[in-house]
């Protein structure tokens, strides 16, 4: 695994657990510490499929990204976009849609700064360090960085909003974002939720909260609301399995096990 003095930037505390730098461990990447693992392992021992839910939502956000380039969108505005792992959005829309455009924004200074290293000498990315709360800034800096909001933009908020509490409004949030894209625009959402879960992931909820940035379940009502002013496309939102698999794909029995729904919508 990396050691700090290897890719972090001054300043950071290493002894603190990052939610990025935990996602990072349950996707296989090597960007994350022993604090991080420790409170991974916590979390796993209490939902043993959390590795897998983690995995699940990558695997949709490639499937989703494929499917917006086949549609012709060109620009993707990826928040909360963590520490890049193989098979990143950039790679996923360069690879359907050679000349698009993928702005990358989180507010995880250790996840930017590896971020502009990686993307460093590629054209069409830039990366924004940035509260997703702050949509004035995300937006204006995402135009600096080439996006052009006269153009349908896809607008990805992968395993996110969860991270936002109740008091900041999250719908709020997402509404700033939609009423800033022209129609022909898409909206993606994957969110955790309690629904059809057991009792043990209110626990590994509580211990997400050591990282600064506890998780808030959602139910698929309020989710749904998410996408006021977008028609989702099919299947709708459903558990993150059951979002247009490929057809290799084995067919899950049990989506909601993953613990998370997924649904992109478009905006007439």
């Amino acid at each position: 695994m990396a050691e700090a003095n290897d890719w972090v930037p001054a300043g950071i505390n290493v002894n603190v657990p990052s939610a990025a730098r935990v996602y990072d461990h349950f996707l296989g990447g090597a960007h994350n510490f022993a604090v991080d693992r420790a409170l991974a392992e916590q979390i796993a021992a209490m939902t043993p499929n959390i590795g897998e839910t983690m995995r699940s939502n990558r695997v949709f956000l490639r499937r989703a990204v494929r499917h917006l380039a086949a549609q012709g969108v060109r620009q993707f505005l990826d928040i909360g976009s963590g520490i890049p792992t193989a098979g990143n959005v950039h790679e996923i829309a360069l690879e359907a849609a050679p000349g698009a455009r993928v702005v990358y924004v989180d507010i995880d200074p250790v996840a930017v700064e590896h971020s502009r290293a990686i993307l460093a000498g590629v054209d069409g990315t830039g990366v924004i360090c940035a509260d997703m709360r702050d949509v004035d800034r995300v937006l204006g800096e995402s135009e600096k960085l080439g996006l052009d909001f006269t153009e349908p933009v896809a607008v990805l908020l992968a395993g996110v909003l969860h991270f936002v509490p109740d008091d900041d409004d999250p719908k709020s949030i997402v509404a700033a974002l939609g009423s800033a894209v022209v129609p022909g625009s898409h909206l993606l959402i994957s969110h955790a939720t309690a629904d059809g879960q057991p009792p043990e992931v209110v626990e590994a909820q509580r211990l997400s909260g050591r990282t600064g940035t506890e998780i808030v379940l959602r139910p698929a009502a309020e989710i749904t609301s998410y996408f006021e002013g977008f028609d989702l496309v099919e299947p709708g939102l459903v558990f993150i399995p059951r979002w247009r698999p490929d057809p290799q794909d084995p067919v899950d029995e049990h989506p909601e096990r993953v613990g998370a729904y997924a649904g992109v919508g478009k905006k007439g």
